[in-house]
């Protein structure tokens, strides 16, 4: 496609993001009105997924390499801690089958091979109109000395310059790719012969298959900063660095859980394969093959999982093994990549 929706709604979903994971949401100082464009947003989805489609897989994508084999099996999913909100509920069992799990996000040399075999374009590095207008290419970076809107919109920020076109990817092969959207992600899995989690099977293998846990080291936050790459401090400008990276941290920087998997909590968000629902777990006979596949229109978010460096206690707790979060599918944030799993 030449190009791509993105609208001041997609800012404001992004923003929606960040208040949905504030503890308190009426100290915020974003107001928030919702708009709607005038646009056919069914086709989009359907033209991405069919380019997507298009995407021939490597040759080697039956290896397992880097991936650690789960056996599955039964949990309980769902809110565990007072800080767990209403879309953590109801708490309800989940029984999970066999997969194939990435070791670590995928990284910026990774996504790099993807790139150069099949001259894939990302959402961010897309140019765009709205009302026939054509706006550059670009990405949303996190901005904390903005007051009113803490994300802006970067032109020519991407995969290779997750800031804005001053800043580059050099010597951080083994870091997480960032500012990929989910079609971006759905594309790469395609390629790799694999494909994104469902919201169970995440929330399964980041709690280690314990479902007593709220993190996946336990129940302990004092270990945090051991354990998750988070924000320390007074959000959003103050980061103490307890944890040694004020931003994102290479791949295995901190313990693996008890599955051997390394930053599934903290560091940055990841994509899943569901479509969000805010009562999803009221809702769980609608799903089918394990997650919620339908599609409405662009306002229609998709899951992401794990927390990022920009959570904290005092604002965002995505790092517990229950939180849910969501953004919009076109959507390129800094703090936002993705790993895949395989089926057995």
């Amino acid at each position: 496609m030449s190009s791509r929706f993105k609208s001041s709604f997609i800012l404001i979903i992004s923003f929606l993001l960040l208040l949905s994971c504030k503890n308190n949401e009426k100290s915020s100082p974003i107001q928030v009105v919702e708009q709607k464009p005038e646009i056919e947003t069914g086709n989009y989805h359907e033209n991405y997924l069919r380019e997507i489609s298009y995407i021939k897989t490597r040759e080697d994508s039956s290896s397992t390499k880097g991936m650690v084999k789960l056996d599955g099996g039964n949990f309980m999913m769902g809110g565990n801690s007072s800080q767990a909100r209403q879309d953590e509920f109801p708490r309800h069992k989940e029984n999970i089958k066999a997969i194939w799990v990435d070791e670590t996000e995928v990284t910026n040399a990774q996504f790099r091979d993807f790139v150069e075999a099949t001259g894939y374009v990302t959402t961010a590095e897309r140019s765009f109109e709205i009302k026939g207008k054509k706006y550059e290419p670009g990405a949303l970076v996190f901005d904390p000395y903005n007051p009113e809107w803490w994300w802006k919109f970067e032109k020519r920020a991407n995969w290779k310059h997750p800031t804005g076109a001053n800043s580059d990817i050099k010597g951080k092969d083994s870091y997480p790719v960032v500012q990929v959207s989910w079609y971006d992600a759905m594309a790469y899995a395609k390629w790799a012969g694999k494909r994104l989690p469902t919201e169970a099977e995440y929330e399964y293998f980041n709690s280690g298959g314990n479902d007593t846990l709220i993190y996946h080291w336990g129940n302990d936050f004092e270990k945090a900063p051991e354990m998750v790459n988070f924000f320390q401090g007074n959000f959003p400008k103050q980061n103490t660095g307890e944890d040694k990276f004020e931003k994102k941290a290479p791949a295995k920087s901190f313990p693996a859980n008890s599955y051997g998997l390394y930053e599934t909590s903290g560091n940055v968000w990841e994509w899943c394969l569901d479509t969000y629902y805010p009562d999803a777990y009221s809702r769980l006979k609608e799903r089918k093959d394990g997650y919620f596949n339908d599609f409405i229109n662009m306002q229609q978010q998709k899951v992401i999982r794990g927390g990022s460096f920009l959570c904290s206690e005092s604002y965002c707790t995505g790092y517990r093994n229950s939180a849910r979060m969501s953004s919009a599918p076109d959507t390129g944030l800094e703090h936002t990549g993705f790993r895949c799993v395989k089926d057995i």
